[in-house]
């Protein structure tokens, strides 16, 4: 799956009627109806604000609206486009403003479907890596060379805290290269410390 880095927002006129698209990146189903809701004060003259999500490390949660358009015209199109482009941890907005001329079911599709491609060309995007969050304790007696071998280990350190027994460690690493550093630390400290997933995000 790719992420979002970056896009630029997409035009498409036919027949007066506007169609704006707009990507942007969310990670949650909640966030996603947040977007929706700012798109609407943002674009409050216009005439609606279908748009289709993909979120989740392999863009399983969908969801899509046709916010009054005629069913299946205006959501499913944008969010069979985006689910053809491979990225997830986003919405995709169409914003419409009607100019006066009914374009029909199939104009309409084709309508919203080209303005949801058209901004997908403009975007900027990465191979998504799946990450793993860890928390643990690191004893003071082994707490440098723990350090630097999380370090080598392409472990990144989100949270750090001292307590009686050593470091509170926060943070995530690769879930590919969690094995090896596993292995590592285990070592280190003598199968004190054993890696274990949080959770994947």
């Amino acid at each position: 799956m790719l992420e979002l880095i970056s896009a630029e927002p997409f035009l498409l006129v036919d027949r007066n009627s506007r169609f704006l698209a707009e990507l942007i990146a969310v990670s949650t189903p909640e966030q996603a109806k947040e977007a929706v809701a700012a798109q609407r004060i943002k674009h409050a003259d216009s005439s609606s604000i279908a748009y289709g999500f993909a979120v989740g490390q392999n863009a399983e949660i969908l969801g899509c609206s046709d916010d009054g358009e005629p069913a299946g015209t205006a959501g499913r199109p944008i969010l069979e486009v985006l689910k053809g482009s491979k990225i997830s941890n986003v919405i995709l907005t169409v914003t419409r403003w009607f100019g006066g001329t009914k374009l029909g079911t199939g104009g309409l599709v084709h309508a919203f479907g080209g303005a949801a491609k058209g901004v997908i060309e403009t975007a900027v995007t990465r191979e998504r890596i799946a990450m793993t969050s860890l928390e643990f304790t690191l004893p003071y007696s082994i707490l440098e060379i723990g350090k630097r071998a999380l370090a080598d280990g392409g472990f990144t350190i989100e949270k750090e805290s001292y307590n009686g027994e050593g470091a509170s460690i926060k943070g995530s690493i690769p879930t590919d290269i969690l094995p090896p550093l596993a292995k590592a630390m285990q070592d280190i400290s003598r199968g004190k410390i054993m890696l274990a997933a949080d959770q994947e995000k």
